[in-house]
């Protein structure tokens, strides 16, 4: 079994002609009430990656560690723009086995694919720790002065083995502490001669020192000027793929969002193949947006239903209790989770199946030998602008095809292809925003708008769905149904509401686009 903590950490090393890296007297800090002596702590690593390093490349560790309170296997992941820098959440298991952990392994997948995880360094520290504590007692942190020895396991090709050696300093927050304590102790470690690490980790360092060099990914940057539109469009599609392999973990472990995020990407894709038809050969990306659209598919089994249990909690909530008869929320919730047994296993063996993988290597081959047309090579303005304005043009055609249709079942389907519209629209002027700026960025915000009223009207007609669903479970039961009646009206209402205010939406919209649609440029 695998448990996860959130490790917030600082390294530091000596400044250029300071000598060797020595932790000062901390009890100074305006926090710190005392230090205590906690000895010395003889740690053991084990490190794992793939021989092209692709663990490192993305940030992360997988280790085997021997000494001190929390050995065991420790995965540590960075953590999506993190408030905090120097965080990472660390999935630890126990050595109750020599081999690596199915769970951990499961958790790099995305990374490593069918490439196997081999010993890479070696890293034997000899650390000396004090606790940092409050007036109360309440630990802060703890200090910790290392003396590190790093040998690679890999052959250099002459059957040798580099080895380094350094001192740092690590400073690890006690749960819950305040990571404001680390601006108390800066002004200390600098006086005392320290610097913040150049390295985010043990064997970050250790890869440079040893003769690796530092395979960390940088983030991908923009286009530079004079790229092609179809430099623009990859560039978009790669954000999207890189995206899909960070969110792994997160989707398997079961973070927050982090299931929605990984649908958006893939939605964002097949959105970029649609809408750039002109610019990537559809022969071959349409059946990759068959692939991406049966994930996405995968990803909403449980999410769908959780996002709609949200919105009729919501709804109860907002009803006085005269209004609530019999056990409603009890069966609202038995509805939420009668779907969801299962469902993360069902995820976990979606994404440690071979076609999941196979997807990932299929778009991975896309990026690399990318099926361009003749308009990848024209000029980004004029080319995404033009992809912009045809999706502006499907989504207008929907609008006016849904507003009119007569209430009922098919306005509905309508509006719902039209909310579909909207986000492609969208995504193409995310698409182009690197390229025209403002004007696609303003753009954007428009179809969200349009998204969002038509994603609260959708929204309203599952929840309907669901009531009546409910409702007749709850019959069944012999329970009273009277309040699912009152939540089914109101929801009747709030779509009625949307359906009366897309008109002078859209009229808004459209005029702002007309106008500025005379700014991009000329097709």
């Amino acid at each position: 079994m695998a448990d996860t903590v959130r490790e917030i950490e600082r390294k530091y090393e000596a400044g250029k002609d300071t000598g060797a890296a020595r932790l000062p007297d901390l009890s100074g800090a305006a926090s710190v009430a005392s230090v205590t002596d906690e000895g010395v702590r003889e740690l053991d690593a084990v490190y794992y990656d793939t021989a092209d390093l692709r663990l490192a490349a993305a940030g992360i560790t997988l280790r085997r560690r021997t000494g001190g309170p929390d050995e065991g296997w420790h995965l540590k992941l960075p953590v999506a723009a993190p408030a905090t820098p120097g965080a990472r959440d660390e999935i630890r298991a126990p050595l109750t086995v020599s081999v690596i952990p199915r769970a951990l392994a499961a958790l790099v997948r995305s990374r490593t694919r069918d490439v196997p995880l081999a010993p890479l360094m070696r890293i034997v520290s000899r650390r000396e720790v004090r606790r940092l504590l409050a007036e109360d007692g309440t630990p802060l942190a703890e200090a910790s002065t290392d003396t590190v020895t790093a040998t690679r396991l890999t052959g250099d090709g002459q059957g040798e083995k580099a080895t380094a050696h350094w001192t740092e300093i690590e400073i690890e927050l006690a749960e819950g502490a305040d990571p404001a304590l680390f601006d108390t102790l800066e002004p200390l470690l600098r006086k005392a001669g320290l610097r913040s690490s150049k390295a985010p980790s043990k064997l970050a360092r250790a890869l440079r020192e040893t003769g690796l060099g530092d395979p960390r990914r940088r983030p991908a940057a923009a286009p530079p000027a004079g790229a092609r539109a179809g430099d623009h469009v990859l560039a978009f599609l790669r954000a999207q793929v890189e995206a899909v392999v960070a969110l792994d973990p997160g989707a398997r472990l079961g973070t927050e969002d982090a299931v929605h995020q990984m649908r958006v990407a893939t939605r964002r894709m097949r959105a970029a193949f649609r809408s750039h038809g002109k610019v990537l050969d559809r022969r071959t990306t349409d059946p990759l947006a068959q692939e991406l659209k049966w994930l996405a598919d995968e990803l909403g089994v449980d999410r769908d239903r959780e996002v709609l249990a949200e919105r009729l909690r919501d709804r109860l909530d907002e009803l006085p209790r005269a209004l609530v008869r019999g056990p409603v929320r009890a069966r609202l919730r038995t509805w939420s989770t009668s779907s969801r047994r299962g469902s993360r296993r069902r995820l976990t063996a979606v994404l440690d199946g071979n076609r999941y993988l196979a997807l990932l290597n299929r778009l991975d081959a896309l990026l690399a030998d990318p099926p361009l047309r003749d308009a990848a090579a024209g000029p980004p303005g004029a080319v995404l602008a033009r992809a912009m304005l045809r999706d502006y043009g499907r989504l207008a055609g929907s609008v006016e095809h849904a507003l009119a249709t007569a209430p009922g079942h098919d306005r509905d389907t309508a509006l719902h292809d039209a909310r579909k519209a909207a986000k492609r629209a969208r995504y193409a002027a995310e698409s182009a925003t690197p390229a025209l700026g403002k004007g696609a960025k303003r753009f954007a915000a428009q179809m969200k708008s349009v998204q969002t009223l038509l994603g609260d009207h959708q929204d309203s007609v599952m929840a309907r769905g669901a009531l009546r669903a409910i409702a007749a479970e709850a019959e069944g039961a012999g329970e009273p149904t009277f309040t699912f009646g009152v939540l089914y009206g109101r929801e009747e209402g709030l779509a009625e509401r949307d359906e009366r205010e897309l008109p002078g939406l859209w009229e808004r919209i459209s005029a702002q686009v007309s106008a500025e649609a005379a700014a991009l440029p000329p097709a």
